[in-house]
């Protein structure tokens, strides 16, 4: 099991019809097929850092989070919600899959998203605030 979280703020300007619908956006994301379970809510980290909201999926392996990032759902997601967010902090992800390389090919995968979507990468990078534990974490 791969768990990828993201913690996030809204900008200043976004109002609550639009914090509502970025969050149900998450929702559609997070039920996807290849995902195995998921929240979407409140960040209960500290305050001061500045993340309101937070973002957590669980996804079975390898071949699921392929499909999970290159999903349609998930695709037509983001063009929707990133505009309206200032930061996102992406992990530390975590997983049961003890494989050494297990962070490198996650990295794989998203740099392969980034190459076929350039346009999404430009637009998720500005935003990124990547929290490593002893190694890469997915950004996507």
């Amino acid at each position: 099991m791969i768990v990828h979280t993201l913690r996030f703020a809204f900008k200043d300007e976004t109002t609550e019809e639009q914090k509502s619908q970025v969050l149900a956006l998450m929702r559609r994301t997070a039920s996807v097929e290849s995902v195995s379970f998921a929240t979407v809510g409140q960040s209960l980290g500290d305050p001061a850092e500045g993340l309101t909201h937070a973002y957590c999926v669980g996804i079975e392996d390898l071949e699921a989070l392929e499909r999970y990032m290159h999903d349609p759902a998930h695709l037509a997601g983001d063009p929707e919600i990133l505009p309206h967010l200032a930061k996102i902090s992406i992990g530390p992800d975590l997983s049961d899959d003890m494989a050494p390389d297990l962070a490198d090919k996650i990295i794989a995968l998203h740099e392969k998203k980034a190459a076929m979507h350039p346009e999404w990468a430009a637009q998720l990078e500005p935003l990124l605030e990547i929290q490593l534990a002893s190694g890469p974490s997915d950004r996507s």
